[in-house]
């Protein structure tokens, strides 16, 4: 796949050239090596309010260490009050939840950097520590997972279940009578209601099974050794050896390395006409979303900032994701043993409707996507 003319990561702007203007790009400036970021109107900009840095301060000593600290030091910190708002004389589990919430943001984000910038570190430190961190933001994330899902379906019912089914899920062949809806209408509302009890029933019991499981874990010899880890890493940053003198090409090179596997990615995505309920197209568009996850973080890292022409897109893909595993929640719950046949329909018209809001939300990605040469191969 041949790169957009306009690309999603900005390579700081290089140290001016003797004789040279700010308006005068210096020599070797405009090659393939060159990049540059566009709006959707193809308009060049920079995404970092500060302005891009100095290509001769992109150093692993000067740009990638001081971030890993500082990511380091808000998981300390964000672990810090999660022990006191979870404590039991503390009532606050809204506070409770924002601070698991920025723990897995920290957390994601040390991990992130440690992938794309594996080079610059120490190997062996870095695939340790990745691999306990991801451990770690998977099992904070269930339980807050499961919450959404459960309030995601619920809503959804009660839309659903309203006294005429929606257009775009209510669409009937030619020919076929008012009283089939009515009476499709009516087996709705009566499932719906069972349905919703059914949905709630299980999705509490993995939310509690992962609430437990997600303190079992903070009290675990494994979480303390990782944030022991993190603590060190608050102070000393593991590098590769040498790494302190390299280059900007020692973070440009695995920055763009990420951007080039997001754009083919993007790139491979279905094409939109296919079969909204083809399951087996999902894991495409989850690949496509960690891809831009990584892609983010490591422009946070050259760039001090993350690109907001993304913002949109990464939004549609975490909606893509909950509305993927809402529909599976109903599909398996359908999948009870002995339900009633109105619990069974509605639960096949809320899967149904998921798989609806799946389709609709890759329609948002294409929208919002700036780039749009990499949505289709030459």
């Amino acid at each position: 796949m041949r790169r957009p003319d306009q690309q999603t990561t900005t390579r700081p702007t290089p140290d001016a050239a003797p004789g040279t203007t700010p308006d005068t790009p210096p020599a070797g400036a405009t090659g393939p090596g060159t990049r540059r970021t566009a709006d959707a109107g193809g308009a060049a900009r920079s995404p970092d309010p500060a302005g891009p840095r100095p290509a001769g301060d992109l150093t692993t000593e000067a740009v990638l260490a001081p971030y890993l600290r500082g990511q380091a030091a808000e998981f300390l910190r964000s672990l810090r009050l999660h022990h006191e708002h979870s404590a039991p004389a503390d009532s606050g589990g809204h506070d409770a939840a924002a601070a698991t919430r920025a723990l897995r943001r920290s957390a994601r984000r040390i991990s992130g950097s440690l992938h794309t910038f594996r080079a610059a570190l120490d190997p062996l430190w870095a695939d340790q520590l990745r691999a306990e961190l991801a451990w770690l933001s998977g099992l904070l994330a269930r339980e807050h997972a499961y919450a959404n899902r459960l309030t995601r379906l619920v809503e959804a019912l009660h839309q659903l279940s309203g006294p005429a089914l929606p257009a775009a899920r209510g669409v009937r062949a030619a020919g076929e009578s008012a009283t089939t809806d009515a009476q499709g209408r009516a087996a709705l509302g009566v499932g719906a209601a069972r349905a919703g009890a059914l949905l709630e029933r299980r999705l509490t019991l993995a939310r509690t099974r992962s609430h437990s499981a997600a303190l079992q874990a903070l009290g675990s010899s494994r979480f303390h050794a990782v944030a022991d880890a993190v603590a060190l890493l608050a102070s000393d940053v593991p590098l590769a050896p040498g790494a302190s003198g390299r280059t900007a090409e020692a973070l440009l090179e695995p920055a763009e390395r990420a951007e080039q596997r997001l754009l083919t990615a993007v790139a491979a995505l279905p094409p939109d006409d296919t079969e909204p309920y083809n399951e087996a197209q999902d894991a495409a568009w989850h690949q496509a979303r960690l891809l831009l996850r990584l892609h983010r973080y490591a422009h946070e890292v050259v760039l001090g900032a993350a690109d907001p022409a993304l913002t949109g897109a990464g939004h549609a893909l975490d909606l893509h994701r909950d509305a993927v595993e809402a529909a599976g929640a109903a599909a398996a719950a359908a999948r009870t043993p002995r339900i009633a046949p109105a619990t069974a329909y509605a639960l096949g018209v809320l899967h149904a409707d998921q798989r609806h809001e799946v389709e609709a939300a890759r329609t948002v990605f294409r929208e919002t996507w700036p780039y749009a040469a990499a949505l289709s191969t030459p």
